[in-house]
């Protein structure tokens, strides 16, 4: 085979080329033709190869929790700085760079700043993807690998951005048979295992001349460039676009000329080169296409996850309003039921006052007949003004009944007004009055000395009515069986500013279980008869707490049953 047509890339030292044609004989020696195949081969492998660890080590770096916070916040934490010096140690790193989403520096691992040409992988790795580039300048010579560092919502935050001294991978290959270079688009060397390749040898117009080929050759070039340089090299080249950078190959040609299969060889040799880089970039894509389906996967199951959860919650929601109307509604119902019991208690009461009630008026009534009679026969006696005084004492003995029946029927009615001024020694005085017939009819002598003035405290007069009437009668109802039958009413106030206490105390046998004294259906009564259900003082409870006051019962040292109502005072309501 001939020298082929192909052109060789320009460089500053190939300018000398002498117009030579070199024909190749059969190619017997097969260990050679492995090792032209080996280099066409494994040059772009080399570059790739690094640019694929250092882009690792990038994305790994970008995917760490300290990166992607400092990324966020737009500043480093302590962590970040110990944690790129051990990554730069250990792959041999020169510098370390961080951005954020703006492109602003945060922080660097370096002995200075970046190259010129990083903007092209930094703004590559501000768009989501990886960028590569190389820098080649000033006696430096860098590759630099960008990796996007991504948010929670896997949009790009940040930059990570890592140097790589192309001395470091040259480490790897220097001992390698075959002259391999790699230069950028202007013919500048960024990498090479020859130092002799790096710059124009003295003497190169005269001791470098390329073979121009025929149509269908490779580029055979003539070298005198020391001991470390093949004599007649086989020039064969490979773009890397991922790198940006082209991958050349100065193989001994010596054998490749004694081969007459050299060029279907190395075309050969060109498809496998051609077929790593495109199954290098075939893993890559895959790679990505699972990263993403797997995001797709983790979005999906999210939204099913929010779907499902924000049901539940609507369900609970839904049954949680469900659950206060029914609430709502129960405590209306119990307070209907209150005041029902309430109301039922009252006219209990009244029917048991019944017969008191109908002697304290059957006796103004017989009085009053008795002095109409009388003043009738003083006026046909012609004694006017003795007449006068019966009716004066007709007039009070109806107001008697009056008032009696006023305050049976203020008793009796459902009291719907909310709580307000209420006069507590009026209170004291109506019950009294409502149940003198029973008091009397016990033999209950009455301890109330009446204070002066009015106290007034917050409360429903009705109501009050009914809880005093309740302990009332009660203490009526306790003190039959006794010899000595004594009922002490007693309004004090508890502290200055504080409630007022209203103290009834009896006589009686006491309480069997002050702690259950205000439980529903416990009675303090003897079991059977008429004496009731148990729900008087159950009730009496309620409407005290309704005012925001408190009852207690308790038994007293020498013997009989106190109870005490305590009330906030109306003045004191008012002012808090």
């Amino acid at each position: 085979m001939c020298a082929s047509s192909m052109s060789p890339r320009c460089c500053p030292w190939k300018r000398s080329r002498t117009p030579t044609r070199c024909r190749s004989e059969p190619w017997r020696d097969r260990p050679g033709r492995h090792r032209l195949r080996r280099g066409r081969r494994h040059a772009p492998q080399r570059s790739t190869g690094a640019c694929r660890g250092a882009g690792r080590l990038a994305v790994s770096l970008a995917e760490h929790p300290l990166v992607r916070a400092a990324a966020a916040t737009g500043g480093a934490g302590p962590g970040i700085t110990p944690l790129f010096l051990r990554h730069a140690d250990r792959a041999g790193i020169e510098q370390v760079h961080l951005f954020d989403a703006s492109g602003r520096a945060l922080m660097a691992v370096s002995a200075g700043g970046l190259p010129p040409v990083a903007s092209f992988p930094l703004e590559r790795a501000l768009s989501g993807a990886l960028g590569v580039s190389t820098a080649i300048g000033g006696g430096a010579r860098h590759m630099l690998v960008a990796a996007p560092v991504r948010a929670a919502d896997a949009r790009p935050a940040g930059a990570l951005v890592l140097v790589v001294d192309a001395a470091r991978i040259e480490l790897g290959w220097s001992g390698h048979p075959q002259a391999i270079r790699f230069t950028d688009a202007a013919g500048r060397v960024f990498a090479t295992n020859r130092s002799e390749l790096l710059q124009p040898p003295p003497g190169a117009e005269r001791v470098l001349a390329a073979l121009p080929g025929e149509p269908g050759r490779h580029d055979l070039w003539r070298l005198d460039a020391g001991p470390y340089l093949p004599d007649i090299a086989l020039h064969l080249e490979r773009p890397l676009p991922l790198v940006g950078l082209t991958a050349e190959v100065l193989a001994d040609a010596a054998p490749g000329l004694r081969a007459a299969g050299l060029w279907a060889l190395v075309v050969l040799a060109l498809a496998l080169a051609a077929g790593g880089v495109g199954l290098a970039l075939a893993a890559r894509r895959r790679v990505l296409a699972e990263r993403l389906a797997h995001q797709a996967a983790l979005s999906v199951e999210l939204e099913a996850r929010v779907a499902t959860r924000t049901r539940e919650l609507s369900q609970a929601n839904a049954a949680l309003r469900r659950e206060v109307a029914e609430r709502s509604e129960a405590e209306r119902a119990l307070k209907r039921a209150q005041e029902d019991l309430v109301q039922a208690g009252k006219l209990a009461a009244l029917g048991k006052m019944s017969a008191g009630i109908s002697h304290e008026l059957n006796q103004p009534l017989m009085a009053i007949r008795t002095y109409a009679e009388n003043g009738a026969l003083l006026l046909a006696r012609g004694r006017a003004e003795t007449a006068g005084e019966n009716l004066t004492r007709i007039g009070e003995l109806a107001a008697r009944m009056g008032r009696i029946i006023r305050n049976l029927r203020a008793f009796a009615r459902q009291e719907s007004v909310p709580a307000g001024r209420v006069d507590l020694v009026a209170v004291v005085d109506t019950v009294l009055e409502m149940a003198t017939a029973p008091l009397a009819q016990a033999d209950v002598q009455v301890d109330w000395p009446r204070p002066a003035a009015p106290v007034a405290v917050l409360g429903g007069e009705v109501r009050l009515q009914q809880v005093v009437m309740n302990l009332v009668s009660n203490a009526i109802d306790a003190m039959r069986a006794g010899a000595e039958r004594r009922l002490s009413i007693r309004i004090e106030q508890v502290s200055p500013g504080g409630p007022v206490r209203l103290r009834l105390a009896d006589t009686g046998p006491g309480l069997a279980d002050p702690e259950r004294v205000f439980d529903p259906f416990y009675s303090t009564k003897s079991v059977g008869g008429d004496e009731g259900m148990g729900l008087g003082l159950s009730i009496s409870y309620g409407i005290v707490q309704s005012f925001g006051g408190a009852i207690r019962g308790r038994n007293l040292p020498g013997g009989g049953a106190e109870f005490t109502v305590d009330l906030a005072a109306w003045g004191a309501e008012q002012a808090a």
